[in-house]
């Protein structure tokens, strides 16, 4: 048995939490750094996801070599055989069956998973959970401004970008503080597919025609295949829309004068009750995820090379599954890694096991490996940003979280 998480329930309704179309919001910077057009020719891009609602990570990049992971999972348990079987990544560990498009970079060296990893959050609130994840802070505090705001404070600053813009009611905190972001509010929270694109194509007739065009035939290419009417299919607008989202952010970035810097939030991945498996409700999601980094890698074109997305939630869930085919708020769970300048095709974990005396205060797994740590390591790499200033203002009080290594190629 498993109680409803009513916190959930309030973000859908009223708070920051609650984004455009039920599930997608988009941030760019608004300043080009100054070595965006650098002499090498390196153009580096940033973009991170944040997954509101705390994803599976064991459902997600499933420990199928792990003898206790399918006793713990139960019905929802990936395997490396029969129906709808798992991606194997290697002999251990099986991808969702729902992500394709990460599976193929990941193939190519352009993707990687960071394993048992979380926050220096250990408690189960999503309210504070995403303060934490986004504010870079080691505790819950709600400031007003997020770790990504904090590095483009630390980063050379060029020309302004009239382009930039942000989809959603609020900012997301991420990207939320003194250096300066532009965007659009709704004045109303649209309840399916269909009114995300119409608000989105409304929005970019005025910001940016030729998106606008592109967007409006991407629009008519799903209508036909969907049918006339683009009837979303039941919970499906939040999918629909992390691919529109995901699609104006990669065509705003790909312009020489676009923003180089973007942070996206996806709502929806809190999975109480009827998770599903290689199929079902998490699946749906996993596939409008996957096809948000689809929409990045195409709609980025050359610029795709020097990009590094980084994808990340709050906390992880249960390793056992309750007894509504669900999962509760748990600790570890995963990091994904994508784009053409990820040091990729790679788990990166060290893993603790699943036994019983080894799972987080005996329900979750255990998290081996700090967020900040794999962020950093990013950062650092991507825009030379210095470990005093990552450890003190893009993360205070962080100094003993070392940068990971070798993310970037």
């Amino acid at each position: 048995m498993t109680m409803d998480c009513s916190e959930n329930a309030m973000m859908q309704a009223t708070s920051r939490r609650a984004l455009l179309l039920g599930g997608a919001s988009f941030a760019a910077w608004a300043y080009l750094p100054k070595f965006a057009r650098a002499a090498d020719g390196r153009d580096p891009r940033f973009v991170t996801i944040i997954l509101r609602g705390a994803l599976d990570g064991l459902a997600t990049v499933a420990p199928v070599g792990d003898p206790d992971y399918a006793g713990l999972h139960g019905a929802i348990a990936l395997r490396a055989d029969g129906p709808n079987p798992a991606v194997m990544l290697d002999p251990f560990f099986g991808l969702h069956p729902a992500m394709p498009e990460f599976a193929k970079m990941y193939r190519a060296k352009q993707a990687a998973v960071v394993h048992a990893v979380a926050t220096s959050y250990r408690d189960r609130s999503h309210f504070d959970g995403q303060d934490v994840l986004e504010s870079g802070f080691p505790g819950p505090g709600r400031v007003q401004s997020g770790w990504l705001n904090r590095a483009l404070e630390a980063l050379p600053k060029g020309e302004r970008v009239t382009s930039a813009l942000a989809v959603g009611p609020t900012t997301p905190l991420v990207l939320r503080g003194t250096a300066p972001t532009v965007g659009w509010a709704p004045t109303a929270l649209p309840q399916a597919a269909d009114d995300t694109a119409m608000r989105l194509l409304d929005l970019y007739q005025y910001r940016d025609p030729a998106l606008a065009t592109a967007l409006t035939q991407g629009l008519q290419l799903e209508k036909q295949a969907q049918g006339d009417e683009m009837k979303p299919k039941p919970g499906g607008g939040g999918v629909a829309a992390m691919r529109l989202v995901a699609r104006g952010a990669a065509k705003l970035m790909a312009a020489d004068d676009g923003p180089r810097i973007g942070a996206l939030a996806f709502d929806g991945w809190d999975t109480h009750a009827n998770e599903g498996g290689p199929v079902g409700r998490l699946a749906q999601l996993l596939g409008g995820l996957d096809g948000a980094l689809a929409e990045f890698q195409n709609g980025l074109g050359a610029r795709w090379r020097d990009t590094v997305i980084v994808v990340a939630t709050e906390f992880g869930r249960t390793a056992r599954i309750n007894g509504t085919e669900g999962t509760d708020h748990g600790t570890g769970t995963i990091a994904l890694l994508a784009g053409g300048a990820v040091n990729g095709g790679r788990m990166i974990t060290d893993w603790p096991g699943l036994k019983p005396a080894n799972l987080y205060q005996a329900r979750d797994l255990a998290p081996t490996t700090d967020l900040r740590a794999v962020i950093k390591g990013v950062l650092h790499d991507q825009f030379g940003l210095g470990e005093r200033v990552l450890a003190d203002a893009v993360f205070p009080d962080s100094a003993p979280v070392k940068p990971m290594k070798g993310l970037v190629a």
